[in-house]
């Protein structure tokens, strides 16, 4: 794998640890001061598109690596002429064909379609304390930009106010203000909410509890597993009380706190936490027909009770699971299944697990796209895609969208979006101390990473006037800045996609295709079946070298 680099001089961003692919910190901490891409762009929004200091400056790429296999390793084409995809009323003159009319809403679905502004959800932000402590800023700030977050596996399982009677969840608080939050803020069709089911939520009564409270308004998400790891969710919890109280509510713990040597341990300072795990999905299938056959089972329960909606999130699992994915989720005329590659998470999946196990994104989703022609071919509907695992920026929402086409609709980020949460909930805890507890804010004063760009809240977030147009003043007072802060980085996202299309010569999403890729090396054109940058339309541009009847002008 390359050394992603760590500092970019052009844009002023650094990374404060070891960077990944997707520009992230491999340890990402909601207290940092600064500053990556992604960190900078929840701020200052477009301005993170261009290099700094313009008037002073020249600048010139530095990223020239073209080696391994992965999303970096794909370059974006660019057309000479044309233009595709151009809504109604434009055309093709030059002042039509300008980036701010590239079209980039989409929607997914089967027989219901849902709407979204920008091709973009979140990952599943679930029973981590990181998704429950900043969910106002993420659910609040997507609503606002008009994209699906997921609620993630597990949410009432931990909750300690949920009440279960006889294994069946009759009230769930935490559960309840996730929905709720997002719904409050939605606006004009745009966005969804999903909530994931694994087998602990089965159990509980998740799927019922849901649809008797919020009718066909949530998209429920079954769940297969997830590009972090293989094996169930896992949260860290440093209280024995709560340990104990997690065991007894049927999850796995780690180490058993209801052990008496393990609680002499806790006591005496030499075990600091336990780890709750939940259970492997599918142990009842032994084979391929079984698990398919449990599957449609489950699907048409869910079905019964009422849901329009449901979809599929699978892992970084082998080429049987994906195809698996695949065709079941195509026979049972789901609306979406996500496909997350080999890296990724948000939580605190075992390290060397995110390390060593599974297929990587592009190799996943390049036979995922293998496999959905596969099907296509066959006369099988293929169902909506979202690919994930490790996408921040607007470059990697393009390849994903280009290498997916046509059955690619989202691109699923996990970690990206949860970084505005942070920095708006510490600044907003600069500016409002008496809320700094409830808002999780971690600074006390604003580090230079900030005040160098402004010193109130209208002055540091370039979305706040958005958000304020959007909502009113009067509502504006409780917006989260972390919201503000999700608008403003998707934003910059929307912004920056458009600019690609257009240079691609594609004012829609529905006009992307493999032929806007060109591969960096022989070996991720194997991998992927997207041309050489040399190979790629080599035989037109001969075609044209051949021709006789091109125009010649006399000198």
């Amino acid at each position: 794998m390359s050394e992603w680099r760590k500092r970019n001089d052009a844009l002023g961003t650094v990374n404060r640890g070891d960077a990944c692919e997707s520009g992230l910190c491999t340890l990402c901490r909601a207290d940092c001061k600064g500053k990556c891409e992604t960190w900078m762009s929840s701020l200052v929004g477009r301005k993170m598109l261009y290099p700094r200091d313009f008037g002073t400056i020249t600048s010139g790429s530095a990223n020239i690596d073209a080696s391994g296999v992965g999303y970096h390793t794909l370059r974006i084409q660019g057309y000479a002429h044309g233009a595709h995809g151009l809504a109604e009323g434009l055309t093709d003159n030059a002042d039509d064909c300008i980036f701010p009319n590239v079209d980039i809403e989409t929607s997914f679905g089967n027989n219901v379609k849902t709407k979204s502004r920008i091709p973009m959800m979140t990952g599943a932000l679930g029973s981590t304390f990181i998704a429950a402590k900043y969910w106002n800023s993420f659910a609040i700030g997507a609503a606002l930009a008009g994209f699906p977050i997921v609620i993630g596996e597990n949410v009432v399982g931990v909750d300690k106010e949920a009440v279960l009677k006889d294994g069946k969840i009759t009230k769930a608080p935490e559960l309840d203000r996730r929905i709720e939050v997002y719904q409050q803020y939605t606006r004009d069709g745009y966005g969804a909410i999903f909530v994931q089911l694994n087998v602990e939520d089965t159990r509980n009564g998740v799927a019922e509890y849901v649809i008797d409270k919020y009718g066909d308004d949530v998209i429920i998400e079954l769940k297969w597993g997830q590009g972090a790891k293989d094996i169930g969710g896992e949260i860290q919890v440093k209280s024995l009380e709560y340990a104990q109280f997690l065991a007894r509510r049927g999850y796995v713990v780690d180490p058993d706190p209801m052990k008496e040597s393990n609680v002499k341990a806790f006591k005496a300072g030499a075990i600091k936490s336990f780890a709750r795990h939940s259970r492997l999905g599918g142990t009842d299938a032994a084979t391929t027909e079984e698990l398919q056959e449990g599957f449609m089972e489950q699907v048409e329960y869910l079905r019964g009770l009422g849901y329009k909606r449901i979809s599929l999130k699978t892992g970084a699992y082998g080429m049987k699971a994906l195809a698996m994915a695949l065709r079941f989720a195509a026979d049972a005329k789901l609306d979406l299944l996500t496909i997350d590659g080999a890296g990724g998470g948000t939580g605190m999946s075992p390290w060397n697990m995110m390390e060593h196990w599974g297929v990587p994104s592009l190799q996943l989703h390049a036979k995922a796209v293998e496999y959905a022609n596969i099907l296509d071919k066959m006369g099988i509907e293929v169902p909506d895609l979202s690919f994930a695992g490790g996408f921040a920026r607007e470059d990697h929402m393009f390849k994903a969208l280009a290498l997916g086409a046509p059955y690619v609709k989202l691109v699923c980020m996990g970690r990206a979006p949860m970084i505005p949460g942070f920095v708006g909930s510490n600044i907003e805890g600069v500016f409002h101390p008496e809320r700094k507890e409830t808002l999780n804010g971690n600074w006390d004063s604003l580090p230079k990473t900030v005040s160098e760009l402004g010193d109130t809240p209208e002055s540091i977030f370039a979305g706040w006037y958005d958000v304020e147009e959007i909502v009113g003043q009067d509502e504006m007072q409780k917006i989260p800045y972390g919201a503000v802060a999700m608008y403003t980085l998707a934003d910059k996202l929307s912004a920056g996609l458009k600019q690609f299309m257009a240079g691609a010569r594609k004012f829609n999403l529905s006009e992307l295709n493999h032929s806007d890729l060109m591969a960096a090396n022989r070996e991720v054109a194997s991998e992927t079946g997207i041309p050489y940058m040399t190979d790629a339309l080599d035989e037109e541009a001969k075609e044209i070298l051949r021709k006789t009847w091109l125009r010649t002008v006399t000198a």
